[in-house]
């Protein structure tokens, strides 16, 4: 399994060379691509990725706006995607639902949805994703996984929120939780789970306009007093798990 970062940008005015496009993972396998996430940066931008299909995780701006003009290949969603980008221009044959807990095979790799908490209006998912003996976690907008235990076990790398940073941004709506999980907590699931290797992307502003160098250690300080290895993605980003 073959992992390119695409974008590492949450949806924040913030913009640098190595975080210019909102957040999207490219997941190959076997020379088959499956792109997930594709935010409004994305719009237009196909040619410069090619993917044979395309995964979403939720319908916010930066993760489903860039299929307002269409697809150039076939989307697996969640209902809730789907329900909220019904009016988007792709083509029946093209709209495929992806249901919470229901393994499906996708180009050869096999994603499983995790409903976590994020939004009520937008809800999310986060995918076990397992090609070959590698299996991953990507969830880059989470304040809780629902079934942590079942989405972890096993997992070689995790890839993780990073719109906040040691303290959460999170307030409760309708008697949920919504926002988004410190880094620092989601490494300390990492370390409950026995999962040993964290990317963290989808980076808010204190990632993106802060000073690289410092804000690496400190992740990787975090990720030592946890047993993890730990590092922030940036645009480009490749990682290859056998």
């Amino acid at each position: 399994m073959k992992l390119v970062f695409l974008g590492t940008r949450g949806k924040i005015e913030a913009r640098r060379p190595r975080h210019r496009r909102h957040s999207s993972l490219l997941v190959s396998y076997r020379r088959r691509r499956v792109m997930i996430d594709a935010g409004e940066d994305w719009l237009g931008r196909w040619d410069d990725v090619a993917p044979h299909r395309i995964v979403l995780t939720h319908a916010h701006p930066d993760h489903a706006w860039g299929l307002q003009a269409g697809t150039p290949c076939p989307v697996h969603a969640p209902p809730p995607v789907w329900d909220a980008i019904d009016a988007y221009p792709i083509a029946p044959e093209d709209r495929h639902l992806l249901r919470p807990r229901e393994p499906v095979e996708i180009e050869g790799m096999v994603f499983e949805a995790f409903p976590v908490a994020h939004s009520v209006r937008a809800p999310a998912v986060g995918y076990r994703i397992t090609a070959g003996r590698a299996r991953v976690f990507y969830v880059p907008d989470v304040v809780h996984i629902h079934e942590r235990e079942a989405a972890l076990r096993g997992v070689d790398l995790y890839i993780g929120d990073g719109a906040a940073l040691d303290r959460a941004l999170v307030r409760r709506q309708a008697d949920a939780l919504i926002g988004h999980a410190a880094v620092a907590t989601q490494l300390t699931w990492c370390e409950k789970e026995g999962v040993p290797e964290a990317i963290i992307t989808h980076c808010g502003s204190p990632i993106v306009e802060g000073d690289e160098r410092t804000l690496g250690a400190r992740l990787r300080r975090w990720g030592r007093e946890r047993g993890v290895v730990a590092r922030f993605a940036y645009d480009g980003l490749e990682r290859v798990l056998r």
